[in-house]
């Protein structure tokens, strides 16, 4: 049966990259040389046009090919954008806090190990969006912070900012900081993640280990992977890339050649260093488009996303012999169990009771080994048939509150629509959607 990584483990998993990066401080500054704007969706400039007669040189011969001046010039356009984040802990018993100290002691040797006398701190990184000073970073590098400040590139000056709302469920959120000069503000321009190829030029700017302005470059490497994403851990699309992405570069924007933004980076799987392996992950910008409206909104609140108040199996999990006993399809989610109160509770939804399948014959696991048969099976949502338990979790999750969904179910063998009205629930169960 799939089951989702924990996106906090630490070792030979997903670790998150924002729990890192302490008491270290680094300064690089350059100035920009690249001040025209970049028309959406095309390449920012490397060369001056090369005379007839003479051999191309790129940036007065410094950078030595087209794909090198295109990256430092990238790199000078959009420096001021970037902003770096650190955070205070409201409490270092808090969940926030713990993990925090729970992947720093795994952090390679040379940096400092946590003082519990202290408060707790962390850093992250992110970039401003629009010319208000909006601000994108991940929700956990914000998530729990009694104080937040950030810096921007190449000043000193730290400025305190606020949480203008959190999207956990995406690991998103949106801060704002007082008394920056509007004048600094350099907002960075989104791209469109659906528009992208694997092998295309990939660029990552933050403050990894709190070394402020890091910049790696790599590739896209992948555009089929999901990975478990923000509190609920719902599988979702996220770009893979092999440029560097460790600790402190969480938030931190991932650049296409053009100078766009693709994504906010947020993961890394590890070798149990807790630091890059060249498989990095970013959250695509189009999640982020979709969600900024909501997250300008949120007036410090939370983005709750719908809950369908469901507890189910994969039947993609279970093996074809299971499937047969139990005459069940080869996938869809069989209803274990209905919330009370829940969307599927008042769409008519049933869960089973019959506990007709046991999963551990040797019966050493106990009840938890069974799966009731007699339950509804849901096969499609909105048309879109579901071949696995996530396809589901994924597709209501995409949904807003108030949003009504079409849900093929099938009962005793006939096959009906339901309509579901969906809404904010709290169902808690890992099982659940």
């Amino acid at each position: 049966m799939k089951r989702p990584l924990s996106i906090l483990a630490l070792t030979g998993t997903l670790a998150l990259g924002a729990f890192a990066g302490f008491q270290v401080n680094d300064r690089f500054s350059e100035a920009s040389t690249v001040t025209a704007a970049v028309p959406q969706g095309q390449m920012i400039p490397a060369v001056a046009q090369a005379t007839p007669t003479a051999p191309a040189t790129y940036d007065n011969g410094r950078a030595r090919t087209e794909s090198e001046a295109n990256t430092v010039n990238v790199v000078k356009a959009r420096q001021n954008g970037l902003v770096y984040i650190s955070v205070t802990e409201s409490a270092d018993t808090s969940p926030q806090a713990q993990l925090r100290q729970q992947f720093q002691q795994q952090l390679p040797f040379g940096f400092a190990t946590p003082d519990n006398s202290q408060p707790q701190t962390g850093t992250g990184s992110g970039f401003f969006v629009n010319a208000q000073g909006d601000i994108i970073t991940n929700n956990h590098v914000v998530e729990g912070a009694s104080e937040i400040t950030i810096r921007l590139h190449g000043n000193k000056a730290t400025y305190k900012a606020k949480v203008i709302a959190r999207a956990p469920d995406f690991d998103l959120a949106l801060i704002r900081a007082e008394g920056v000069p509007a004048s600094a503000i350099q907002p960075i321009p989104l791209g469109d993640s659906d528009n992208l190829d694997v092998g295309l030029k990939a660029i990552a700017m933050g403050a990894p280990f709190n070394l402020d302005f890091s910049v790696s470059e790599g590739i896209i490497s992948s555009l089929e992977r999901t990975v478990p994403v923000g509190t609920k851990e719902v599988y979702q699309s996220v770009i893979q890339t092999d440029a560097a992405i460790n600790p402190g570069n969480s938030g931190g924007p991932l650049l296409n050649s053009s100078g766009q933004v693709i994504g906010v980076n947020t993961q890394i799987l590890t070798g149990g260093a807790g630091q890059s392996a060249g498989v990095g992950f970013a959250i695509p910008v189009n999640t982020v488009k979709k969600i900024l409206p909501q997250l300008q909104a949120g007036k410090g609140g939370v983005i709750q996303t719908p809950t369908l108040g469901i507890q189910f199996t994969d039947l993609s999990g279970l093996t074809s012999d299971q499937r047969s006993q139990a005459k069940l399809p080869a996938s869809g989610a069989l209803i274990q169990s209905v919330a009370p109160n829940s969307p599927a509770a008042a769409a008519g939804l049933k869960g089973g009771s019959n506990r007709a399948l046991n999963l551990d014959p040797s019966g050493q696991a106990g009840a938890q080994a069974t799966v009731s048969t007699d339950g509804d099976i849901v096969t499609a949502i909105d048309g879109q048939a579901i071949t696995a338990g996530d396809d589901l979790r994924r597709a209501i999750i995409g949904k807003q509150i108030g949003d009504t969904v079409k849900l093929t179910v099938v009962r005793g063998g006939q096959t009906r629509t339901v309509n579901v009205d969906l809404k904010a629930f709290t169902f808690p169960s890992a099982a659940q959607q």
